[in-house]
């Protein structure tokens, strides 16, 4: 059982499963399964899930011990850029899936992980989601990290609330932006019709910010450096949708006509730094671009190299 404190500084009254669902970086039906099981005080009292917390609350968790595991380890490859004790980083590819889900209950990320680590992963996240401390999409490559114990998980979380933690992509956007760099500071909820996707919006959002470098262009499209300052669900995807240049190849946030070649978005995450969450060693790791996306470059005219 790990014990954790929280406090919130938000301005503005919060229902609890919304703030320990961002704090911990799990689902709100895991927070909302903690508040049920009086895992979560404050002040002493227990809290119900839809109670709403103040500015200067502090909450108490004891997060339960991983339970048993229904999804199943399967010997997948990995590339496995680093590993340890406490955690390791993954370069995922293009196309695998972070977690079972309905539709892809097998050959994700988190099959693989159960058979490379032997069922040695943070519970935090849940059965469906051992040792997953942030996502990437199906469709987006790069480096993600992993953490095999709670502690672990709890320490680099921690890190991406406080944005200390490193996270740079890369893109290819449709269309010429106008400055060289700036910065998307809109905050992302769910979209109030469609729900299974993200919107700007107002309702129910979150904080988010992601700042972007061109590195190289043309009348068609630019190769874009991105750092997040906030990791919001689809958060590069929405914010570049919502300043005029989605990302080459979204099938949600681009143009009607997809670009079917690509099979997905060409995003990809190219570098995650971060302090060691028992050490305190600071450690980065850098991933090449994949052959999709320099193939997809050079035949638009754009330099792979490009450097800002």
């Amino acid at each position: 059982m790990e014990r954790t404190e929280l406090c919130y500084n938000g301005e503005e009254p919060i229902r609890a499963d919304v703030f320990l669902a961002g704090e911990l970086d799990v689902t709100r039906t895991f927070a909302a399964g903690l508040l049920e099981d009086g895992q979560v005080c404050k002040n002493g009292c227990l809290v119900a899930k839809n109670a709403r917390i103040k500015t200067g609350d502090i909450l108490t968790v004891m997060i339960p011990d991983p339970v048993a595991l229904e999804v199943e380890a399967e010997n997948i490859p990995l590339s496995i850029v680093y590993e340890d004790n406490d955690l390791l980083v993954v370069d995922k590819p293009k196309g695998m899936v972070v977690h079972p889900a309905p539709g892809n209950e097998t050959g994700t990320l988190v099959n693989a992980l159960l058979y490379h680590c032997q069922g040695s992963l943070s519970g935090i996240g849940g059965v469906l989601r051992p040792g997953i401390v942030h996502r990437i999409d199906k469709d987006t490559s790069g480096l993600l990290i992993v953490a095999k114990h709670d502690k672990a998980h709890l320490g680099l979380a921690s890190q991406i609330k406080e944005h200390s933690f490193t996270r740079e992509y890369r893109a290819v956007v449709y269309g010429t932006l106008k400055e060289p760099q700036g910065t998307v500071n809109a905050p992302i909820g769910r979209h109030p019709v469609k729900r299974k996707q993200m919107a700007v919006t107002d309702y129910h959002a979150r904080f988010a910010v992601t700042h972007y470098t061109v590195l190289s262009s043309n009348h068609s499209f630019s190769y874009l450096r991105l750092r997040l300052e906030t990791g919001r669900t689809h958060q590069i995807r929405v914010h570049m949708a919502y300043i005029g240049h989605p990302v080459a190849g979204d099938p949600i946030y681009g143009p009607r006509k997809v670009i079917t070649q690509l099979h997905g978005q060409c995003l990809h995450a190219a570098k995650i730094g971060f302090a060691h969450p028992i050490t305190g060693q600071y450690l980065e790791f850098d991933s090449p671009l994949p052959d999709y996306f320099t193939d997809f470059m050079k035949k638009n005219g754009l330099d792979a190299d490009g450097k800002a």
